[in-house]
């Protein structure tokens, strides 16, 4: 049976089926994926960074808005799922602008987090708690906290530009059964990452990344990792649909199921103020 990435993607049979994963596309915007095959080291830098530049640039349409199931996993424990909406918007030459919020259960109802990319490596972010009713700023320095419990740093909701990173091609290899080329990014600054290296597999049809490892300074072995398991063209665009990001020390795993999703509705800026993340009431009739 194919897998439902080369089912939709339209390719063949797979050599190693892709397993069924448990985690959030980060936010769609979240991509990954990669084993490691034998490396090829000729490809230049240059190449590397061209792959990122197309990936950075791959269409994916002037705003989005998606519904979402997040399941967060842990041994020992049942499966806790959380209903919520994304929103995001393209404001070109860098600036990118996203909303998330949970809508269900009770405990998380209502809680947001705006983020606001600007060129660069500036970002702003605030996160909303109904139970306090306030919005308190996430500060910069928190870039490695966790994301409401789930296995998403803060940073993984931020946009990253090409020129934050160096890239280098590193060979090909296979993800989830398919050719990917995979593709080295270590920070041009480490201080402003938690992570030291990014391995990411590229699908070169789609420029989807199946797969990516994330390390950290000081450890060989990745400490989080995130695998795509299912993507579609919805309005012309390859969105991820099924994703899971693990935490490779714990064991602990975050899925992301996008349940609906809305290209190009023609958000309003507004949507993207601290006013409007206290007030869901202004973004309801945008929900796919």
């Amino acid at each position: 049976m194919l897998t439902n990435i080369q089912h939709l993607i339209g390719l063949g049979r797979p050599a190693h089926p892709l397993r069924r994963c448990a985690r959030l596309g980060v936010l769609a915007w979240l991509a990954g994926g990669l084993l490691f095959p034998v490396l090829s080291l000729s490809a230049g830098q240059g190449d590397g960074r061209a792959l990122a530049q197309r990936v950075y640039d791959r269409a994916d349409g002037k705003d989005v808005s998606t519904r979402a199931l997040m399941v967060l996993t842990e041994k020992g424990h049942r499966p806790r799922q959380r209903n919520m909406y994304t929103y995001a918007m393209e404001r070109g030459k860098g600036e990118r602008w996203s909303l998330t919020r949970f809508t269900r259960p009770a405990d998380i109802a209502g809680t947001g987090l705006l983020t606001l990319d600007y060129p660069g490596d500036k970002s702003d972010q605030w996160l909303y708690l109904p139970a306090l009713d306030r919005v308190r700023r996430i500060a910069s320095s928190r870039k490695g906290g966790r994301f409401v419990g789930s296995d998403l740093f803060y940073e993984d909701l931020r946009d990253r530009e090409v020129d934050m990173d160096h890239h280098r091609l590193a060979g090909k290899g296979k993800a989830g059964g398919l050719m990917c080329d995979i593709l080295i990014s270590t920070p041009v600054d480490p201080g402003n990452s938690v992570y030291s290296r990014r391995v990411s597999w590229i699908h070169p049809k789609t420029l989807v990344p199946l797969r990516v490892d994330y390390y950290q300074k000081g450890r060989k072995k990745p400490v989080k990792r995130m695998k795509v398991r299912k993507i579609k063209k919805i309005q012309g665009y390859w969105t991820v649909m099924d994703s899971t990001m693990y935490d490779l020390k714990t064991g602990h795993r975050t899925r992301l199921v996008t349940k609906a999703i809305k290209y190009d509705q023609g958000l309003p800026e507004a949507l993207f103020s601290r006013q409007a993340l206290a007030d869901d009431s202004r973004e309801k009739k945008y929900r796919p």
